[in-house]
Protein backbone atom coordinates (compact mmCIF):
# COMPACT_ATOMS: atom_id res chain seq x y z
CA UNK A 1 0.00 0.00 0.00
CA UNK A 2 0.98 3.43 -0.87
CA UNK A 3 1.86 6.18 1.31
CA UNK A 4 -0.38 9.56 0.38
CA UNK A 5 0.85 12.93 1.74
CA UNK A 6 -1.02 16.60 1.00
CA UNK A 7 1.41 18.97 -0.68
CA UNK A 8 2.05 22.08 2.10
CA UNK A 9 4.09 25.27 1.39
CA UNK A 10 3.66 27.92 -1.12
CA UNK A 11 7.28 26.98 -2.36
CA UNK A 12 6.07 25.94 -5.78
CA UNK A 13 2.74 28.01 -5.95
CA UNK A 14 2.12 30.02 -9.28
CA UNK A 15 0.75 33.48 -9.13
CA UNK A 16 -0.27 35.30 -12.66
CA UNK A 17 1.18 38.78 -13.55
CA UNK A 18 -0.85 40.40 -11.11
CA UNK A 19 0.12 38.51 -8.50
CA UNK A 20 -3.05 36.67 -7.96
CA UNK A 21 -2.39 33.11 -6.74
CA UNK A 22 -3.75 30.57 -9.00
CA UNK A 23 -5.77 27.57 -7.81
CA UNK A 24 -7.60 24.78 -9.40
CA UNK A 25 -10.70 22.99 -8.29
CA UNK A 26 -12.51 20.17 -9.13
CA UNK A 27 -16.75 19.43 -9.43
CA UNK A 28 -16.15 15.52 -8.60
CA UNK A 29 -19.01 13.83 -10.08
CA UNK A 30 -21.42 10.88 -11.13
CA UNK A 31 -24.37 9.43 -12.26
CA UNK A 32 -27.08 8.72 -9.54
CA UNK A 33 -28.24 4.81 -9.86
CA UNK A 34 -31.68 3.99 -10.49
CA UNK A 35 -33.69 1.87 -8.41
CA UNK A 36 -32.82 -1.48 -10.67
CA UNK A 37 -29.50 -1.07 -10.56
CA UNK A 38 -28.88 0.42 -14.05
CA UNK A 39 -26.96 4.39 -13.86
CA UNK A 40 -29.44 6.86 -14.32
CA UNK A 41 -28.84 10.52 -15.78
CA UNK A 42 -29.12 12.25 -12.51
CA UNK A 43 -25.91 13.87 -11.28
CA UNK A 44 -24.34 13.94 -8.19
CA UNK A 45 -21.62 15.58 -6.64
CA UNK A 46 -19.13 15.32 -3.78
CA UNK A 47 -18.60 18.36 -1.33
CA UNK A 48 -16.32 18.59 1.23
CA UNK A 49 -15.68 20.51 4.59
CA UNK A 50 -13.52 23.32 4.99
CA UNK A 51 -10.18 22.30 7.64
CA UNK A 52 -12.04 23.76 10.06
CA UNK A 53 -15.52 22.17 9.85
CA UNK A 54 -18.83 22.34 8.07
CA UNK A 55 -20.08 25.25 10.31
CA UNK A 56 -17.78 27.27 7.57
CA UNK A 57 -19.68 25.83 4.75
CA UNK A 58 -19.29 23.61 2.01
CA UNK A 59 -17.31 23.37 -1.07
CA UNK A 60 -15.82 21.35 -4.03
CA UNK A 61 -11.94 20.22 -3.72
CA UNK A 62 -9.69 23.24 -4.16
CA UNK A 63 -5.84 24.49 -3.96
CA UNK A 64 -3.04 26.02 -5.08
CA UNK A 65 -1.54 25.11 -8.93
CA UNK A 66 2.13 24.25 -8.53
CA UNK A 67 4.74 25.26 -10.90
CA UNK A 68 5.63 21.24 -11.67
CA UNK A 69 2.02 20.33 -12.68
CA UNK A 70 -0.64 20.97 -15.47
CA UNK A 71 -3.74 22.82 -14.26
CA UNK A 72 -5.47 18.93 -15.27
CA UNK A 73 -2.60 17.27 -12.56
CA UNK A 74 -3.62 19.93 -10.05
CA UNK A 75 -7.34 19.56 -10.03
CA UNK A 76 -6.82 15.37 -9.85
CA UNK A 77 -4.36 16.32 -6.97
CA UNK A 78 -7.09 18.30 -5.00
CA UNK A 79 -9.68 15.84 -5.47
CA UNK A 80 -7.60 13.12 -4.27
CA UNK A 81 -5.93 14.84 -1.39
CA UNK A 82 -9.15 16.67 -0.03
CA UNK A 83 -12.12 14.28 -1.29
CA UNK A 84 -10.10 10.83 -1.39
CA UNK A 85 -11.54 10.15 -5.00
CA UNK A 86 -9.60 9.79 -8.15
CA UNK A 87 -11.57 10.05 -12.13
CA UNK A 88 -11.00 11.76 -15.34
CA UNK A 89 -10.39 15.48 -15.21
CA UNK A 90 -12.97 16.73 -18.32
CA UNK A 91 -12.62 19.94 -20.22
CA UNK A 92 -12.39 22.96 -17.81
CA UNK A 93 -15.23 24.86 -16.54
CA UNK A 94 -13.89 28.26 -16.60
CA UNK A 95 -11.62 30.69 -14.88
CA UNK A 96 -12.78 32.83 -12.07
CA UNK A 97 -11.36 35.84 -9.81
CA UNK A 98 -12.37 35.99 -6.47
CA UNK A 99 -11.83 37.34 -2.91
CA UNK A 100 -10.15 35.22 -0.85
CA UNK A 101 -11.92 36.03 2.57
CA UNK A 102 -9.61 34.54 4.64
CA UNK A 103 -6.36 36.04 3.32
CA UNK A 104 -8.60 39.42 2.01
CA UNK A 105 -6.79 39.03 -1.77
CA UNK A 106 -7.87 38.20 -5.16
CA UNK A 107 -7.38 34.70 -6.28
CA UNK A 108 -7.30 33.28 -9.75
CA UNK A 109 -9.67 30.30 -9.38
CA UNK A 110 -10.22 27.21 -12.51
CA UNK A 111 -12.30 24.52 -11.94
CA UNK A 112 -13.15 21.07 -13.82
CA UNK A 113 -15.11 18.67 -14.08
CA UNK A 114 -14.30 14.77 -12.70
CA UNK A 115 -15.93 11.75 -13.00
CA UNK A 116 -15.17 9.41 -10.10
CA UNK A 117 -13.66 6.34 -11.41
CA UNK A 118 -12.95 5.59 -7.82
CA UNK A 119 -13.56 6.25 -4.05
CA UNK A 120 -10.71 5.57 -1.55
CA UNK A 121 -11.33 4.51 1.89
CA UNK A 122 -7.90 6.52 3.06
CA UNK A 123 -7.28 9.55 1.87
CA UNK A 124 -4.48 12.23 3.11
CA UNK A 125 -7.11 14.98 4.42
CA UNK A 126 -9.47 12.50 5.35
CA UNK A 127 -8.75 13.37 9.71
CA UNK A 128 -9.81 17.12 8.86
CA UNK A 129 -12.70 16.88 6.37
CA UNK A 130 -16.11 15.29 5.58
CA UNK A 131 -17.56 14.29 2.21
CA UNK A 132 -20.62 14.37 1.71
CA UNK A 133 -22.31 13.10 -1.96
CA UNK A 134 -25.51 15.02 -2.82
CA UNK A 135 -27.66 16.42 -5.70
CA UNK A 136 -26.87 19.28 -7.25
CA UNK A 137 -29.81 21.24 -5.76
CA UNK A 138 -28.36 20.15 -2.38
CA UNK A 139 -25.19 21.03 -3.41
CA UNK A 140 -26.24 24.35 -4.76
CA UNK A 141 -27.37 25.53 -1.31
CA UNK A 142 -24.54 24.27 0.43
CA UNK A 143 -21.74 25.62 -1.52
CA UNK A 144 -20.23 29.03 0.25
CA UNK A 145 -18.64 30.40 -2.78
CA UNK A 146 -20.46 31.80 -5.56
CA UNK A 147 -17.78 31.35 -8.06
CA UNK A 148 -17.74 27.35 -7.61
CA UNK A 149 -22.13 27.66 -7.83
CA UNK A 150 -21.32 29.45 -11.43
CA UNK A 151 -19.15 26.49 -12.51
CA UNK A 152 -21.93 23.71 -11.12
CA UNK A 153 -24.49 25.40 -13.12
CA UNK A 154 -21.88 25.38 -16.33
CA UNK A 155 -21.78 21.57 -15.53
CA UNK A 156 -25.31 21.23 -15.24
CA UNK A 157 -25.59 22.90 -18.53
CA UNK A 158 -23.10 20.78 -19.99
CA UNK A 159 -24.98 17.68 -19.24
CA UNK A 160 -28.30 18.74 -19.68
CA UNK A 161 -27.01 19.75 -23.46
CA UNK A 162 -25.50 16.63 -23.81
CA UNK A 163 -28.49 14.75 -23.17
CA UNK A 164 -30.85 16.48 -25.45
Amino acid sequence: MACLVARSGRELQRYDDLGRRQVVGCIPYRFKNCRDGSVGDELEVLVITSQKGQARGMMFPKGGWELDESVEEAASRESLEEAGVLGNVEDGLGKWNFLSKRHGTFYEGYMFPLLVTKQLDLWPEKNVRQRIWMTVDEAREVCRDWWMKEALDILVERHTSLQQ
